[in-house]
């Protein structure tokens, strides 16, 4: 596979368009970019500056400096349950470590399986060599353990779960994880949990399935500091998995970026000792954003709605007879409200759109209000 051959990520596809109409003057109202409307809070950002200050501007460990490993190690075992060590442990942003993970486990066996709709994975695949196979969810965007288990052979390398999952809002059962650990553990195969979202759940557990091992071996797990503290642009996360995993995955970094900047290393360390506060507070202003946006969507005729149990997107069915695309298109060009079509995330996200309500209030209602009227006009 040739980085000629892929495509380009829908949702940075449709920043780029709205950056493009913004810097032409046009006024866009965007429900479309999965990122906290807060800025990262000054604690963590003073944190990074001292240590800039302090000379802290040179190469480090491609596995991180020593303190924020330690830092990740404290955090998995007391939050996730994950019995981690150093060796377990590696600093790298969520979307790199996508990428880092399948290359490492990529070998004799050939197939991957990938939620649809789902997380951009797709493309980490086929650049590690791997094939992608598309498990479906329930019709009610919940994961359907029987199915991915139906899938599971001597050909498959690893599952790819996402819980909270992007774009679906939805949160794995325990009881599910189980489940599926025991059957990937009889034939030998891998799981990768990205759990980015893993702050950010209402009414529900986050569970951890690394926790279910003595310690980290079959199970790689992402983690991000971008949704829990705000930090998207400081491009900040880490992952825990077993020793071989973590020591490839250095090795891609090595041949890479070299190492992650340590003045956000710094400022990670103290985010995950110090940010409990900060997780709290942005959680509960997501939680009014969910219910204000699941009692506007239930007003508007013909669209259906799932729970939201985690991250801050809602994925309707609209009702209409147009493509997600399609309507995407014409939503930006008519009303200039920015979402991203469901089929950026699968064949299955066909007839779905994925709306984030991560900004403001006020954006959310006039970006809800336009696509009602769009919707209720037939367009």
């Amino acid at each position: 596979m040739f980085i000629s051959e892929l495509e380009g990520s829908p949702s940075l596809e449709v920043v780029n368009l709205v950056l493009q109409k913004l810097a032409r003057g046009e006024k866009v109202t965007s429900l479309a970019i999965g990122e906290p409307l807060y800025n990262t809070p000054k604690e963590i950002i003073e944190v990074a500056y001292r240590s800039m200050v302090e000379g802290e501007t040179h190469y480090t460990s491609s596995y991180g400096i020593q303190e924020v490993r330690e830092a990740i190690v404290e955090k998995v075992r007391r939050k996730n349950k994950i019995d981690a060590s150093i060796r377990n442990t590696i600093f790298i942003t969520a979307k790199q470590s996508v990428y880092a993970i399948m290359m490492a486990m990529a070998g004799n066996r050939p197939k991957i399986l990938l939620p649809n709709p789902g997380y951009f994975y797709t493309e980490p695949a086929l650049l590690a060599g791997l094939t992608p196979i598309k498990y479906a969810l329930n019709d009610d965007l919940s994961f359907d353990v029987s199915k991915v288990i139906s899938l599971l052979d001597d050909k498959t390398a690893a599952v790819m779960i996402n819980t909270p999952g992007n774009p679906t809002g939805r949160v794995i059962d325990r009881k599910d994880l189980e489940e599926l650990y025991e059957a990937c553990r009889s034939k030998g195969i891998r799981i990768i949990s990205d759990e980015a979202y893993e702050d950010i759940v209402y009414g529900k557990e986050h569970f951890s399935v690394g926790s279910i091992e003595g310690h980290p071996d079959l199970v790689t797990t992402i983690f991000s500091l971008s949704k829990s503290y705000s930090m998207t642009g400081w491009r900040a996360g880490y992952t825990v998995g077993s020793e071989e995993i973590v020591s490839r995955m250095a090795r891609v970094i090595e041949h890479t970026y070299t190492c992650s900047p340590p003045f956000i290393q710094r400022a990670s360390a103290f985010a995950l000792r110090n940010g409990d506060t900060f997780i709290n507070e942005f959680r509960e202003d997501f939680r009014k954003k969910k219910e204000h946006v699941e009692g506007k969507l239930a007003r508007i005729r013909g669209v259906k709605t799932y729970p939201i149990e985690g991250a801050f997107y809602a994925f309707p069915n609209y009702g209409l007879k147009i493509k997600s695309e399609d309507l995407a298109r014409e939503l930006l060009e008519k009303h200039h409200v920015a979402v991203l079509p469901g089929t950026a995330f699968g064949t299955a996200g066909e007839g779905h759109i994925r709306i984030s309500f991560s900004g403001s209030l006020e954006s959310i209602d006039r970006g809800l209000d336009a696509l009602s009227l769009f919707l209720e006009s037939g367009h």
